[in-house]
């Protein structure tokens, strides 16, 4: 019997993947990583780590030493079968391949935060809201409003049912009822839909009541009583994260540090930034809120069929 330390390594890298993925489903982190829609993919994954970890066990104790027989011994110095002995190079590669568990075990995940927001700075988000592309997806999550400013309006139930898709036709049949709405409650379940109708069509939104949450961003060029009230958006990864946000004015905006997380009730008016005519909301109530526990907004695909 011969006991093979290369491929007993390979097996518990193997296995070391399947642990871990099962491990952020298990705590919850891993809608911080990726967007839930890849939930079902992501445990696929974690099954086909465990499943080749059983495969490799076989590979780990043999009764004699592996041969190549097809091509002679010239195939042998072509293929590492796991006996070849430990180089930089290999212990290099190792390092590489196992990297990723160590960080995912203990590397706690960071949240993206204004530092990040800065590098892409507000200005550009302020810029992106006078464009024209269509938003084909609205937001979905579990957050709920602050009960210190709630008020009547609730989201539409069945973007209470976290659905990872909607029709064309629900889609504009949402759009059309902002329009007959006082009182606009941006919640992660809508998030988008409002954002994309206030931002394209603002005149009909102007001296709307507004209530929203986000996390504080300011830009050198600001005034000192400007902010964003900023997100991030993500579509399939942290990597492709984008923010957005509106711009918003209040007397006691430079008591506000970048990163503080508020939730504001106010009204929706319009200004010009940068030679751009966008929204601007005039907070009239406003708290500091804890950072959610889910504090990213998450697209979803619209069908377009009907």
């Amino acid at each position: 019997m011969k006991f093979h330390i290369q491929q007993a390594v390979r097996a518990v890298i193997l296995l070391a993947f399947s642990a871990m993925i099962a491990n952020l489903h298990w705590t919850g982190e891993l809608t911080k990583y990726i967007n839930p829609k890849y939930d079902n993919l992501s445990k696929t994954a974690a099954i086909l780590f465990f499943m080749l970890f059983l495969v490799q066990l076989t590979r780990v104790v043999s009764k004699t030493t592996q041969h190549c027989h097809h091509h002679g011994q010239a195939c042998c110095s072509q293929h590492d079968h796991g006996q070849s002995p430990f180089t930089r190079k290999k212990m290099l590669s190792y390092f590489i391949v196992i990297t990723p568990i160590i960080t995912g075990f203990f590397v706690p995940a960071k949240i993206l935060d204004a530092a990040i927001a800065d590098k892409k700075g507000a200005s550009f988000i302020l810029a992106q809201q006078s464009q024209n592309s269509k938003i084909e997806d609205y937001l979905t999550s579990n957050e709920t409003i602050d009960e210190n400013i709630y008020d009547e309006h609730e989201p539409d139930p069945r973007l209470m049912e976290e659905k990872q898709e909607m029709t064309k036709k629900q889609y504009d049949r949402l759009k059309q009822q902002l329009s007959q709405q006082t009182m606009l409650k941006m919640t992660d379940e809508d998030y988008t839909i409002y954002y994309e109708e206030i931002n394209h069509n603002l005149a009909n939104y102007l001296g709307k009541q507004i209530q929203l949450k986000g996390f504080v961003l300011k830009e050198e060029d600001f005034s000192q009583n400007q902010l964003v009230i900023s997100r991030f958006l993500i579509t399939h990864c942290v990597a492709d994260a984008s923010i957005v946000g509106f711009l918003s004015e209040f007397v006691e905006a430079p008591t506000l540090k970048e990163d503080t997380w508020i939730e504001i009730v106010g009204t929706i008016g319009q200004t010009t930034y940068d030679g751009t005519i966008l929204p601007v909301i005039q907070i009239d109530n406003w708290v500091t809120i804890e950072q959610p526990e889910s504090p990213y907004l998450y697209p979803i695909n619209i069908r377009m069929s009907f």
